[in-house]
């Protein structure tokens, strides 16, 4: 398990991180890969992102850059940098890129936004510099300096390599070679979800929110460790009673139902399944770390930590038969660049059509 998800019970991390089996969900294909201080996601259609950070120790400014390479031959990397974002008073007009004690430029810099734009000539420099030692600089006309770690980079950036299968091609950000630039592996199609529409949920639907028969359904297909809210041993141990179910209709037969299943120091969790209307209700999960829900949606949307500079989250939508993953992506790493992070990190995404 990963050390960000140290707030989160372990169901709750494991199903963030689409560990759990379900039958309401299928694993996403992207992947995720940290070092140092660089991550990687590449999502379900090939496409990667890279994100790089200042170092972790020492009293160095926030700052993150993201490389950007969609799937497919002859793709190109973009580059976007952001300064940090917690004292937005304090950033300078004008942002320059020095790499290894070379000056490469003004760097096409918003000073509103806090973020600027590579242009190709650096971002060729950059990847260059970012596969062996370098010394990363964005200063401002203010004299700060943002330095950003090359710890970590060229794993990172051979790990992009792998995944889009470039390793070897002239195209490589790190083991060139004469293979076939059309060998790479081509991008793939953005899955379409279609959402089927719900039901009005009934008075009797709200009525089995205080039904005996659902709560024991539940219970008997759902562990105390991975929904400990729902168990009689919460009772004991949180002195707040049983905790209020929700029931929602979907479709003719069938119900969404709800329930606390855990607390953290600053998230929560909900467990979601989908329920026959009537006995026997016959349980499917969904997930136990929901966030919130439009019946025909659901979010886990969680805090990396108190700071809230880093968000994970996952979203699923009814078909009319069952519910599917339709994203799954993070923030990045909780560097304090800005207040929900900085960047959107998918590892599956999806074309949603109401």
């Amino acid at each position: 398990m990963r050390l960000r998800y140290t707030c989160l019970p372990l169901a709750a991390a494991l199903s963030l991180l689409g560990i759990l089996p379900g039958l309401a969900s299928s694993p996403p294909k992207g992947i995720e890969f940290e070092h140092g201080d660089w991550m990687l996601a590449c999502d379900n259609t090939r496409t990667c992102r890279a994100a790089g950070y200042q170092k972790e120790a020492g009293d160095n400014l926030p700052v993150s850059i993201l490389l950007t390479r969609l799937a497919g031959p002859r793709q190109t990397v973009t580059g976007k940098l952001m300064l940090g974002q917690y004292h937005e008073a304090e950033r300078p007009s004008r942002l320059t890129l020095q790499i290894n004690d070379t000056e490469l430029g003004p760097l096409g810099y918003d000073a509103d936004k806090g973020v600027a734009v590579f242009s190709a000539t650096q971002v060729t420099a950059l990847l260059a510099a970012l596969t062996r030692n370098s010394h990363i600089v964005a200063t401002g006309n203010d004299g700060k300096r943002w330095t950003v770690s090359d710890h970590g980079a060229s794993a990172v950036l051979l790990k992009m390599d792998e995944f889009q299968g470039r390793i070897r091609t002239p195209g490589a950000l790190t083991r060139k070679g004469s293979n076939a630039e059309d060998a790479v592996l081509p991008a793939l199609p953005m899955p379409v979800v279609d959402l089927a529409n719900v039901l009005p949920t009934r008075p009797a639907d709200k009525a089995l929110a205080g039904s005996p028969a659902l709560r024991a359904a539940l219970v008997s297909t759902t562990s105390a460790d991975d929904c400990e809210a729902l168990h009689p041993t919460w009772n004991a141990m949180s002195n707040e009673g049983p905790q209020e179910m929700k029931v929602k209709r979907l479709s003719a037969d069938k119900l969404l139902v709800s329930h606390l299943c855990w607390r953290g120091a600053y998230n929560r969790g909900d467990g979601y399944w989908v329920v026959n209307d009537r006995a026997p209700y016959q349980p499917s999960w969904i997930t136990y770390s929901g966030s919130s829900d439009t019946v025909r949606s659901i979010e886990e949307w969680h805090r990396g930590r108190g700071l809230a500079d880093c968000i994970y989250s996952t979203t699923w939508g009814w078909t009319g038969t069952r519910f599917v993953k339709t994203s799954v992506t993070s923030s990045g790493l909780c560097r304090s660049i800005a207040l929900g992070g900085p960047w959107n990190l998918p590892t599956l995404v999806t074309k949603v059509q109401e």
